[in-house]
């Protein structure tokens, strides 16, 4: 194992021995630093991006692997040391966004499939806010449903961190966004970042939610829905979705949804997805060509990165509650 200098023994991470509420996470400050295995390299973490999957481990709705499990989905700093059989493109000092657990650490070792270079015009920061939550916007356009310029597409929670770039991305290939946020503050931002029809949702109010959605899209309803909220919206979302439309729903922030029949698509022949990132950039080629386009949307087309704000490390619990809030706008950073 090759190193840019000595590396120190122990580290700084945050993990859980059971799953439950933010009480179960803990800062631990003598975590044996990994050491990187074949195909794997070590990256020295400037940024760590926090993501509503890192709840589900830490609550249960996902299980983790092991424990103590150190969580963390993403992040972006230096390469510290490379394991056997790297790819030729990644060398030691290299400034890299990475996906892949353990992030929540002062190092992480990460597998060269999940690992990009950042180039020179991005920076470190933006790019840990970037890669997950817009890869994952990216490869719903591209692949969930491949949006067309002039389609009506539905975005939920449009105002979060995949929302915002969802808006930015719809506009820049020409489709016309419907965004649904819970506060008139993050309905302004959704239209800051691309929406042209903002729509509050209430749960007990869905026939003039479906009613309105139909009226914009002349009777006919949404080319896609992108949901990420689950259970809360799930229905109302599927009402909205015109003939040989596409539901997408790739989120659980409200709970995931659950006893659904497949003959309630047969009335529009609707087609039904729950897709994941990974499965999208499950080869590295795939990860860099997803990962070019993003550059070039944010170098090319003026994508606004929303950071809502960066936390310490030990402020974990500080940043996790206010994830779960659904109060914040953009993505939440911590930093080792």
């Amino acid at each position: 194992m090759a190193s840019v200098s000595s590396l120190p023994k122990t580290m700084k991470g945050v993990q859980i021995e059971k799953t439950g509420g933010t009480e179960v996470l803990q800062l631990k400050t003598e975590i044996p630093v990994p050491e990187p295995k074949e195909g794997e390299v070590l990256v020295k973490n400037e940024f760590i991006g926090i993501n509503y999957i890192d709840t589900y481990f830490r609550s249960g709705v996902y299980s983790p692997p092991s424990f103590p499990y150190t969580l963390g989905r993403e992040g972006a700093g230096t390469i510290a040391a490379l394991g056997p059989n790297t790819p030729s493109d990644l060398q030691l000092g290299t400034r890299v966004a990475y996906m892949g657990p353990a992030a929540y650490a002062e190092y992480t070792p990460v597998t060269a499939n999940y690992m990009i270079p950042i180039p020179d015009s991005i920076s470190t920061k933006v790019a840990a806010a970037s890669l997950l939550q817009a890869l994952t916007a990216v490869t719903l356009i591209r692949e969930a449903y491949p949006v067309q310029k002039g389609d009506w597409v539905l975005v939920t929670a449009a105002a979060g961190g995949v929302g915002l770039w969802l808006c930015q991305l719809l506009k820049a290939v020409g489709a016309h966004t419907i965004a649904t946020a819970s506060t008139a503050e993050k309905r302004e931002l959704a239209r800051r970042n691309g929406a042209e029809v903002l729509l509050e949702y209430h749960e007990e109010d869905r026939e003039k939610f479906v009613k309105k959605v139909l009226e914009v899209t002349g009777g006919e309803g949404v080319h896609a829905v992108f949901d990420s909220v689950g259970k809360a919206t799930f229905d109302s979302c599927l009402a909205v979705v015109r003939r040989k439309g596409t539901m997408v729903s790739f989120g659980n922030a409200s709970g995931p949804v659950t006893g659904f029949a497949l003959a309630r698509l047969s009335s529009r022949n609707v087609k039904l997805l729950r897709p994941t990132l990974f499965n999208y950039i499950a080869t590295r080629e795939e990860l860099q060509q997803y990962a070019q386009e993003l550059w070039n949307f944010i170098e090319k087309d003026g994508l606004n990165v929303k950071i809502h704000d960066v936390y310490p490390l030990s402020d974990v619990v500080r940043a996790t509650q206010d994830i779960e809030s659904r109060k914040t706008t953009g993505k939440l950073l911590l930093q080792p």
